[in-house]
Order: structure tokens, then C-alpha cells, then sequence
């Protein structure tokens, strides 16, 4: 017992230097971006047999654009304890706004068409469903262990510290690990409550991957010029002398 709380201290702490020394700009987007897609998971953009995207998409890539910035400065570790930070808020914001869907009181948009179909179909777009909640947590988490561990095994067996590198190590891990979050879900959402096929959880798997990845592509060379001016400034010292990096 006494090992386990010297070892819950040294995580208590570690995790605590980890915050102080990333830009707090960076882990606000990160999040913001983990409770947006969460949310706007809810609406479809794309519906066919084999091809199904929600909008949560348009900020899913954001996700893991902070994922990849993090791990190649911090490591893969650093990386997954925000991703744990990110999880926890969200779920906590998705608790609240259960509990608030149950509140009394009419949302705004029912008094501009006076229908009661509206304020009920609002207070259960964000009171959410538990299986959705649970679908989402479980690929989260899993996506992002995949992601900082590709990330980082790919950067360590890299020589040049240049975009080729970077986009390299991004591109793959988060490819991979968009199809994990992606199928994950799917497999937990879609066809255990919603019947789909395992063809349909595959492909439609893939093609949500494909396209976060291409918004990735598009976004990276941000991601690598925010990494070169921390670099350059040596953002975050204190924590990776801490951790022997």
C-alpha cells in the first residue's frame, strides 16, 4: 500500500509539472476539440450504405493534430495523460448536460416555432445516450494510446528532425489510430444498437479515417511550425529534464 501511494504521488506530480509546462493555449484546443467532436457526433453530414460521416469530424483531426505536437515534444506518456485530462472533462461536461436535459425551462429555439417536438429532441441531443457516451470513451482512450505509441516508435527511429519526419510519424499514427477510434465506436455503437454490418463498420471506418487524415495533411505544417518554435524557445524544459528526456 505504501508503494502504491509513493507511485499515485510521483504520477500526482509528474502530472502537475507536465500541465505547467504545456502552453495552456494547446491543452484548452485539445479539449475544447475532445467535447466539440463528442457532441457534434450527433449530426450526420454523409449517410450511405458503406460511407457514413458525422461532423464530428471537422474537429476530430484537431484532436489529433494536439496529440502529435505533444508527443513529439513530450513524449508518448505526456501525450496520453492529456488525453486522460481531455477524457475527463469530457465526460463531466456530458454529465452536466444530462443532467441539465432533465432540467425544466424551454430552449430558445422553442419559443421561435412554438413546437414541443423541438425542446424534446434538444434536451436529448445533449442529455446524449449512455452507450454513445461509453462508445466514445472506450475509442477515445484506445485511439490515443495508439496514436502516442506509433508516434513516438516511428520519431525514435527517425535521423532528421525536419517536416518529412514529422508529417511521417503524424500521418501514420494518426491514420491507424483514426480507424481504431473510428471502428471502436462503430462496433460498439453502431452495430450492437443500431444492427449495422461488420462490411459497414469496416468500410465505413475507413472512409471516416481517410478523411480525418486528409484534414490532417492539410493542417499539418501548423502543427510542425508551432513544434520548431517551441523547440526553438525550449518550451517546456523543466519537464523534460524531469523526465530524462
Amino acid at each position: 500500500m505504501k508503494k502504491l501511494f509513493s507511485f499515485l504521488s510521483r504520477q500526482i506530480t509528474d502530472f502537475k509539472l507536465l500541465l505547467r509546462n504545456i502552453p495552456s493555449l494547446t491543452v484548452s484546443v485539445f479539449i475544447l476539440s475532445v467535447v466539440c467532436a463528442n457532441l457534434m457526433a450527433n449530426k450526420e453530414l454523409v449517410s450511405f450504405k458503406y460511407l457514413a460521416l458525422d461532423c464530428g469530424f471537422t474537429f476530430s483531426w484537431i484532436m489529433f493534430l494536439c496529440m502529435d505536437i505533444i508527443c513529439k515534444r513530450w513524449g508518448a506518456k505526456a501525450s496520453v495523460k492529456v488525453s486522460l485530462l481531455a477524457l475527463g472533462v469530457n465526460l463531466l461536461v456530458c454529465l452536466i448536460f444530462f443532467a441539465l436535459s432533465k432540467a425544466p425551462g424551454m430552449w430558445g429555439e422553442y419559443y421561435a416555432t412554438e413546437n414541443p417536438e423541438v425542446n424534446r429532441a434538444l434536451n436529448a441531443t445533449f442529455g446524449g445516450s449512455w452507450y454513445v457516451v461509453l462508445g466514445s470513451a472506450l475509442a477515445f482512450i484506445t485511439s490515443s494510446a495508439i496514436n502516442a505509441v506509433l508516434n513516438a516508435s516511428i520519431g525514435s527511429r527517425l535521423k532528421k528532425n525536419n517536416f518529412a519526419g514529422f508529417a511521417l510519424r503524424s500521418y501514420i499514427s494518426t491514420a491507424a489510430a483514426q480507424f481504431a477510434d473510428n471502428f471502436i465506436f462503430a462496433t460498439v455503437v453502431s452495430k450492437l444498437f443500431f444492427g449495422w454490418t461488420w462490411e459497414q463498420v469496416v468500410f465505413c471506418s475507413l472512409a471516416g479515417a481517410g478523411f480525418e487524415l486528409l484534414c490532417e495533411i492539410l493542417f499539418s505544417g501548423i502543427g510542425w511550425k508551432v513544434v520548431r518554435q517551441w523547440e526553438k524557445e525550449n518550451v517546456g524544459r523543466e519537464y523534460l529534464e524531469h523526465a530524462g528526456k
